[in-house]
């Protein structure tokens, strides 16, 4: 049987056979959704995850169980079947909080600040047992796709010991945090993963969407995954009253969040830069490019921090700043790179 046809299949099999379907839009993955819309049944979300493309849906029905035993809101699982990769779920409709500021900058601050309560509620609550885990070692190994996909593909050279170099570089300061017990991070956790849902009360208020590849992890990745937000530019009002509220609420001492908060995000931009680099290079998909700026901004404003001189040092004498001559080289790279 085609995709279309399985697709299909598994909507008769649960009753939404005859639904009216609209895309919606997917994200870097394989993975891709729907909206189905029937007249008695009213609307739902159906996840397209195709196995062979390495798509798993186990992990994100995993977590939206964890999420809603944990008094929050991840989509309810209307139907399943791991083996096809299809998932009908709840639909939050689209109050995204991306398009809610957009449309009404005034709401930016009080939606941030609900944000952070979905973090201050979800880290009160022991992570689920088996997650992946992402400590100082995997971290400090995961930036290399800066060197070899983001520098490389701006044709900027370099020694070939300097992806080691810079794991061994960030080792000791993600280190400093491995002290913190670890809590559930949803990884992608930002303005186009969350949605307004005001019929619902406290941290509810909140959809949460997109957290498949959630991890045991620091409790400021998720927040600094807010803040530094690659597809759009938080205001500092928002910035300062999310962190405020999360150290003050979540009893995490200012200099301590500071630095946890620069070295996450120092990470977490070199890695999205490389990845933005092979998503272009390797997938065809030219559009990260045009976000590469906004990453280089969040990591320049990351490695202000005193503690992190050394890998201010090692970025500003080996990678490239992506200027429009930076960014037309990987453009013309788009699709050309096959994948490892």
């Amino acid at each position: 049987m085609t995709r279309q046809a399985d697709r299909q299949h598994f909507l008769s099999s649960c009753g939404w056979g005859a639904a009216a379907t609209r895309p919606l839009a997917g994200d870097a993955s394989a993975r891709s959704y729907l909206r189905l819309n029937d007249p008695s049944l009213g609307t739902a979300v159906l996840m397209d995850a195709p196995p062979e493309t390495g798509e798993d849906i186990r992990p994100f029905c995993k977590i939206a169980h964890f999420l809603a035993d944990s008094g929050l809101s991840a989509p309810r699982i209307l139907a399943e079947n791991p083996e096809l990769g299809f998932l009908l779920l709840e639909d939050f409709g689209d109050a995204l909080f991306a398009r809610l500021i957009e449309d009404d900058p005034a709401r930016e601050t009080g939606l941030y600040e609900a944000a952070v309560d979905v973090l201050l509620e979800l880290h009160r609550h022991t992570p689920p047992a088996g997650l992946p885990t992402l400590g100082p070692r995997e971290m400090s190994r995961a930036v290399d796709l800066v060197l070899t996909c983001y520098a490389s593909g701006a044709g900027k050279t370099f020694p070939s010991d300097a992806p080691d170099t810079l794991a061994q570089l960030l080792r000791p300061h993600l280190d400093t945090l491995a002290h913190t017990p670890p809590v559930l991070a949803l990884r992608d956790f930002h303005a186009e993963n969350l949605l307004w849902l005001p019929d619902r009360q406290g941290a509810r208020r909140v959809g949460l969407l997109d957290f498949q590849d959630a991890f045991a992890g620091h409790p400021a990745y998720d927040l600094i995954s807010l803040l530094e937000d690659a597809r759009r530019d938080v205001s500092e009002t928002a910035r300062k009253a999310a962190l405020s509220r999360f150290g003050d609420l979540g009893n995490h001492p200012p200099e301590e969040l500071a630095r946890a908060c620069a070295t996450l995000g120092a990470q977490r931009n070199l890695r999205i830069l490389g990845v933005f680099a092979r998503l272009c290079m390797q997938f065809g998909k030219a559009h990260y490019v045009e976000l590469m700026p906004r990453v280089w901004s969040h990591l320049q404003r990351d490695l202000t921090h005193p503690s992190l001189a050394d890998i201010a040092d090692f970025v500003s004498e080996t990678l490239p700043a992506p200027s429009e001559e930076v960014l037309q080289s990987i453009r013309e790279k788009c699709g050309t790179c096959p994948t490892p």
